[in-house]
């Protein structure tokens, strides 16, 4: 279990609890250091498919499958603030700054939200980042979604992926009856005129669908 961190000189160091020896072993990680074990479970095929399914172009990438990135951020858990610190270059260090502030208490998470969705570049980084703390705060998260489903010239690429962010927390939390309201007001606001948008908000109606289809099928004629 990680007991808290420190930084110096650059590293990241994690201090690990040895409860059968009651010790603290510290490692050491810093950035360069970080980069080689990414490199070193890199596979070079599934780099250049990721590199024609990832539109940001400006983010160098791996080739890291998410079952070994899943891994590493269980490896460094609760170091965020640390890694934030690091630079947004490579597609697998952005995605484990996210796994790793979506692992924070709710209040800790949305005080960085901002900074973490302004990472969101990627419909596959968006789809991705699913922080569980917004499941019991679902009533309070409301003004953080209707907030990014305005988002728009201040975001990357318009808003596209900060947009299909609030779209997508919607389909993993709040396909309910009680938020079906909120659910429709959301579709009709979100501005699709971007693909991934456009996507999000289909991928969310169809599971509406599937769940309430007479109230789904409703929301679809009136908006005809």
């Amino acid at each position: 279990q990680i007991h808290g961190a420190t930084q110096a000189n650059g590293c990241v160091r994690y201090l690990r609890c040895l409860a059968h020896k009651g010790q603290f072993e510290i490692i050491m990680v810093k950035y360069n250091e970080l980069l080689e074990e990414l490199e070193s479970i890199s596979e070079v095929d599934f780099a250049d498919f990721q590199r024609r399914i990832i539109r940001d172009g400006e983010l160098k990438i791996f080739g890291v499958r998410t079952p070994q990135l899943r891994k590493l951020a269980k490896k460094y858990s609760g170091q965020y603030d640390l890694f934030a610190q690091f630079p947004n270059e490579y597609y697998e260090v952005v995605f484990l700054k996210l796994t790793l502030v979506a692992q924070l208490p709710y209040d800790d998470f949305v005080a960085v939200l901002d900074d973490c969705v302004r990472l969101i570049t990627d419909w596959a980084l968006c789809d991705l980042f699913t922080p569980q703390c917004i499941k019991k705060r679902r009533d309070d998260f409301i003004l953080y979604i209707k907030k990014y489903l305005a988002a728009g010239d201040g975001y990357y690429n318009g808003g596209e992926y900060a947009r299909r962010f609030s779209l997508r927390i919607l389909l993993s939390f709040y396909v309910e009856e009680k938020y079906l309201p909120f659910i429709f007001e959301s579709i009709s606001c979100c501005n699709p005129d971007k693909y991934y948008v456009v996507m999000g908000a289909a991928w969310l109606l169809a599971e509406v669908l599937i769940k309430y289809y007479e109230a789904g099928f409703k929301y679809l004629h009136s908006t005809t």
